[in-house]
């Protein structure tokens, strides 16, 4: 049975806005006095979620709030957000350099950080010093070090500057020093912030290939990066944040695909302004959407269902023929397939007539994996590309597709996450007994 080495239960953290402290002093004596008389802090319930785009009327804002997760030994976990999340302020709890305003943690292991880059350096002590410095902040003793400095700056790859004051030394040689210590800690925990986008291909390469030994060998990782790729190729659970509230807390797959949707407009339809997406004078889009078999808009599918794509657009003048595009990405913007209509289209030989014109196409059912989709419509003159005349909309659609049997455990689906792949298509199978 995996054991919890982290858990995580209505934390909270509320900062005041504006101030070099948190409180004032009549802040302070107000919660003085509330606390003897054994009432609840009245200044939790003041405060305001952690949206920094909108302005606010509170000087209480609350970093994060009502954090529930856990976390079992091996797992790596993947926290992701937008900037102002609250991504660093829970790190920086679950790392004790801050305390929660409200809820509580349970850690179980050692636990090493590395939460900026060149925390615990000294800028005027060399590389070699500030090893042994960063190492005994981190809990390691001198043996230790000592039984891994050779290790921990081969690693680093500053070999030849590791005798040279860190001031001298740029951010990418600070962050790759500082990860090399905590790295060779051999912790139960390691948490790492954003600090791996400093360094070079190479180095962020090694870092997570690093992160995965470590998780390979039992330990637990806790690892926030924009880098969605990163987080997909190393983790194992996700952890989205918004605003300082947990958005989702599961698969990678499902984490990762909430976020990067998170900014777009979640159209299941598009209506367009004449001329608003146009080829010049001569064609121009109108509308465009997502249906299920029934014809019922929505951007919502299960595997079992057939998706369909409807586009209507008007010719104005008698000169082309038009084909429709579908570009259909997944979540990370890679290009699953195009579908063109300039193998089915009835007027492809003819210039078209002046008018309003409709085109649906179906895709199969059990055809999507698991996950989020959007569509890039693109309409062009035929043969493709003459004259460079086209027009095209980028997320015009998007929509989810998920597997209900995992939930139901219909007979004879497969009850269990379906393998990772882009798509997963339904293909005729022959089986026969042949003996």
């Amino acid at each position: 049975m995996a054991r919890k080495v982290i858990e995580v239960n209505s934390l909270g953290k509320q900062y005041r806005l504006g101030q070099v402290g948190t409180t004032t002093l009549v802040d302070d004596f107000k919660r003085w006095t509330y606390r003897i008389r054994g009432k609840e802090d009245p200044f939790l319930k003041l405060g305001e979620e952690n949206d920094r785009t909108k302005k606010g009327s509170s000087d209480y804002v609350w970093a994060l709030q009502d954090i529930n997760f856990e976390v079992e030994q091996g797992e790596v976990l993947g926290i992701i957000g937008k900037n102002g999340a609250g991504k660093s302020t829970l790190l920086k709890i679950l790392s004790r350099t801050t305390a929660p305003t409200t809820g509580e943690y349970k850690i179980k292991g050692r636990v090493a950080s590395l939460l900026e880059v060149g925390t615990g350096f000294h800028p005027d002590l060399t590389g070699r010093e500030n090893v042994f410095l960063n190492g005994a902040i981190l809990g390691m003793t001198k043996s230790e070090i000592r039984k891994n400095f050779d290790a921990i700056v081969d690693f680093s790859g500053v070999e030849r500057y590791i005798d040279t004051p860190v001031k001298r030394y740029s951010s990418g040689m600070y962050v790759r020093l500082a990860f090399s210590v905590a790295a060779h800690l051999n912790p139960e925990i390691l948490i790492v912030d954003e600090v791996l986008a400093v360094g070079d291909i190479e180095f962020q390469e090694k870092c997570i290939g690093k992160m995965k030994d470590v998780a390979g060998n039992g330990k637990t990782v806790l690892f926030v990066s924009h880098n969605i790729n990163a987080i997909r190729t190393l983790c194992t659970k996700g952890l989205f944040l918004k605003n300082g509230r947990v958005n989702l807390f599961g698969k990678v797959q499902h984490a990762t695909e909430a976020y990067l949707f998170e900014g777009l407009d979640n159209h299941a339809e598009r209506n367009f302004l004449p001329g608003q997406v146009a080829i010049d004078k001569l064609c121009h889009l109108q509308s465009v959407s997502v249906c299920n078999e029934h014809g019922q808009l929505t951007n919502n599918f299960d595997v079992t269902e057939s998706v369909k794509l409807k586009i209507n657009y008007a010719v104005l003048e008698k000169n082309y023929t038009y084909t429709v595009h579908y570009y259909v990405k997944n979540s990370s913007g890679d290009v699953l397939f195009v579908a063109m209509d300039n193998k089915y289209s009835p007027y492809i030989n003819d210039p078209q007539e002046p008018g309003n014109y409709s085109e649906e196409l179906t895709i199969n059912s059990n055809f999507f994996n698991e996950g989020s989709y959007s569509v890039l419509v693109l309409i062009c003159t035929f043969p493709t590309m003459v004259d460079d005349k086209f027009c095209a909309y980028d997320n015009a659609l998007n929509f989810t597709v998920s597997d209900k049997n995992l939930e139901t455990g219909a007979r004879g689906s497969w009850n269990r996450e379906w393998p990772a792949s882009l798509v997963r298509p339904d293909f005729n199978w022959v089986i026969s007994k042949i003996g």
